[in-house]
């Protein structure tokens, strides 16, 4: 028996990355995936991803939607039920950076960190626990960094909007625990994707891993192995934790 059999999974901002590493993870444990992505030059790689989930025998259909958009998120739940008839997982993984000094950090660099980083999560979590509560069962899962629990220089806005995302996740845990629904957090370290293609560059990297014990970045398939873990019945008495899935590094 696959872990996430006959499943529905939304999963934002998975055309690459960390969200594309949880939606073939999921696919392959059954999940039938509803994921979004958000720009016109992502579409060709969210037709590709939405072909290699339906490999493994469920249905998936990716939707271009912004997470950070109240209303599209309304429109795009409402039709991934009516095309899933139901929500069992939500993993609210859309995120961007732009890193600044604070000495130099526009309004609107901090607006479109917090619109995409922790508005997003609002956003997504109000439109799913409707049918989450009506099932009386639910996981979300919200992902943070460990840079929300250590802060960074020049992160100040990425960190600020991700601790608002471990805030927000316990809060949420508190309210519907009662429901069956969880809600928890994972708090990736540095993690090799296109966002972090920075980190294999020159001594940096040697730096960065200096400061992991396990000496090592991580994948995208051990934050999805994480995410599989809290999305399944494996979890069932966890709610409103935060997994740091850093190596160590926040130690």
């Amino acid at each position: 028996m696959k872990l996430l059999e006959g499943k529905v999974a939304i999963i934002t901002g998975a055309a690459r990355g960390i969200g594309e590493g949880i939606a073939v993870k999921f696919a392959e444990q059954g999940a039938n995936i509803a994921f979004t992505y958000v720009s016109d030059s992502s579409a060709e790689k969210a037709k590709i991803l939405e072909e290699k989930l339906k490999g493994y025998g469920v249905k998936a259909t990716g939707y271009k939607s912004n997470a950070g958009d109240y209303t599209s998120c309304e429109n795009f739940v409402n039709d991934v039920i009516k095309e899933f008839g139901q929500i069992d997982i939500c993993v609210n993984n859309a995120g961007i950076s732009k890193d600044n000094l604070l000495l130099r950090m526009t309004p609107e660099q901090w607006d479109d960190v917090m619109q995409i980083n922790l508005k997003s999560v609002f956003n997504m979590t109000k439109q799913v626990i409707r049918p989450m509560m009506k099932a009386k069962s639910g996981s979300i899962i919200n992902m943070s960094s460990v840079i929300g629990e250590m802060g960074k220089a020049g992160q100040s806005s990425y960190a600020a909007s991700k601790a608002g995302v471990i805030g927000f996740t316990k809060s949420v845990a508190k309210e519907l625990g009662s429901r069956n629904i969880r809600c928890n957090a994972i708090a990736p370290g540095f993690v090799e994707t296109d966002m972090t293609s920075y980190l294999k560059e020159g001594e940096g990297a040697d730096k960065y891993k200096a400061g992991i014990p396990l000496g090592r970045f991580g994948t995208t398939e051990d934050i999805a192995n994480v995410t599989l873990f809290l999305a399944s019945g494996l979890s069932s008495y966890i709610t409103g934790q935060v997994i740091s899935a850093c190596g160590g590094l926040n130690i």
